[in-house]
């Protein structure tokens, strides 16, 4: 084995990402402290064609240093708006058609493994702050809850690993 160097990676560019179709999954990071994880959720999003993320509440937005340290210019590739209110914007992407999922521990959640989205929609999913989770009134107005099932000690990921999980399954059902 020989590792593949970044010239012969084929990466396209920033304008052929931009024409490139997208997937039909929708990211909305709501009251996120860290500055990091937002960096890291644009990366993720970058490298499976997410549609669009939304920054709600105090989730900071771009142009930002510390945001670009993860990004790593993904925040010129991927297609975001800041909303301060969250619960407009899930009214708003229902009244649109698209599914909406809080990615949260609650009662009848669905396990990731067992979550089907469908292909005929757009699916918005929802991480929220990183100490109190997705808000239970967004969680009120959502279409449902997506668990990621733990084994251990601990019963919480950190947001960008979260996102990075759910986003490579969602991904993987909707292309495979």
């Amino acid at each position: 084995m020989k590792k593949i160097s970044n010239a012969d990676l084929g990466r396209i560019s920033i304008d052929e990402f931009k024409k490139t179709a997208k997937t039909p999954l929708i990211i909305i990071l709501d009251d996120i402290r860290s500055l990091n994880n937002i960096g890291s959720v644009f990366r993720t999003s970058d490298a499976f064609k997410i549609k669009k993320i939304y920054l709600c509440g105090i989730t900071a937005k771009p142009p930002h240093r510390e945001i670009q340290k993860t990004a790593l210019g993904a925040t010129e590739t991927v297609e975001w708006e800041h909303r301060e209110n969250i619960l407009d914007l899930i009214c708003e992407l229902k009244a649109s058609k698209t599914e909406v999922y809080a990615v949260e521990q609650v009662e009848q959640s669905i396990s990731l493994e067992n979550f089907e989205p469908k292909k005929s929609t757009d699916t918005a999913i929802i991480f929220g702050n990183e100490v109190m989770g997705v808000s239970q009134e967004a969680i009120n107005i959502c279409d449902g809850s997506i668990e990621i099932p733990q084994f251990g000690t601990k019963h919480s990921l950190n947001i960008s690993v979260s996102c990075g999980l759910v986003v490579w399954d969602l991904f993987a059902k909707l292309s495979f």
